[in-house]
């Protein structure tokens, strides 16, 4: 069987003359056979700084100061400071109104076994409540691992949520930067919208020309095979005749009647000059070139 060590028992007196009759008592008293317990000290003194070092670490402590009312005022005041130094404060119960030196030691024997019997009493009292206070406690043990894996679990789920977060502002990012292409995208298509608009009431207003290969409708009306297809361009492209659009071999009209008259004017100016269109150049250039001969 596991030996433990008897039970350390100290006594709190206010004098020297409180000792010896504490002493005389003990003298007659097996508590080490009877209880396992030892007095291991007898402490005279009334300062509590010097009470609290010398029962330091004790088992049980037993106040026997005198029962007069300074008496009965230093026993309070020990039970308040010696509480958190030892295991359990117990105070001996004299007859009243007796200093302990004049005790019976008997009556002092007899009152040291009763009080280490309270204190034995309480103690198992107390087994009880401990008991409940070790179940709460590991109770609130359990709980707090639970919030701690909760708080865990809220952490992991916190850092998914701040990166999803992180995800979705660099997608926001994205998406601004897109948005701002689409709308530049978006005005240079209203822009040329706006210009095919402004080109078809331009079209609508010339009632819709129609359109004719110039070296086939030259060849149609003077049955020979267009050589000098840019001196036609560069005729037009100067005295820009009205109701006449020219360009990439194609002649656009109201009709083809309007652009046959165009050709033959055409080809009447280049029979003119011979086909030197380097000479109509240098007489336009000059002002030399009279616009009455373009005119039917």
């Amino acid at each position: 069987m596991e030996m433990r060590n008897p039970i350390d028992v100290r006594i709190i007196v206010e004098g020297a003359s409180d000792v010896e009759s504490v002493s005389r008592a003990l003298q007659n008293i097996a508590l080490g056979a009877e209880y396992h317990i030892t007095i291991s000290a007898i402490i005279p003194t009334t300062n509590t700084e010097i009470a609290k070092k010398a029962v330091r670490g004790a088992d049980i402590v037993l106040i026997a100061t005198d029962v007069d009312a300074p008496g009965r005022e230093l026993a309070d005041k020990f039970q308040k400071v010696l509480k958190k130094e030892v295991g359990h404060i117990e105070r001996m119960k004299l007859p009243f109104g007796h200093d302990v030196e004049y005790i019976d030691p008997s009556l002092i024997r007899k009152e040291i076994k009763n009080a280490i019997i309270r204190s034995g009493l309480t103690s198992i009292a107390n087994l009880g409540r401990f008991q409940e206070l070790k179940e709460r406690l590991k109770e609130s043990e359990n709980k707090i691992k639970e919030l701690n894996k909760e708080i865990d679990d809220l952490s992991s789920e916190n850092e998914k949520i701040l990166n999803k977060n992180q995800e979705l502002v660099s997608s926001h990012e994205r998406l601004e930067l897109k948005q701002k292409s689409l709308q530049d995208e978006f005005k240079v298509i209203k822009q040329r919208y706006a210009d095919v608009k402004n080109q078809y009431g331009i079209m609508s207003n010339k009632n819709l020309y129609e359109t004719f290969h110039i070296d086939e409708l030259w060849k149609e009306n003077f049955n020979e095979t267009l050589e000098e297809e840019d001196h036609i361009t560069f005729i037009t492209s100067e005295f820009k005749p009205d109701n006449i659009v020219l360009g990439q071999g194609i002649i656009a009209a109201p009709s083809k009647k309007d652009a046959v008259d165009w050709l033959k004017v055409i080809r009447t100016v280049l029979i003119f000059y011979d086909s030197k269109i380097e000479d109509l150049k240098e007489e336009i250039a000059d002002e030399k070139f009279s616009p009455n001969l373009l005119k039917g």
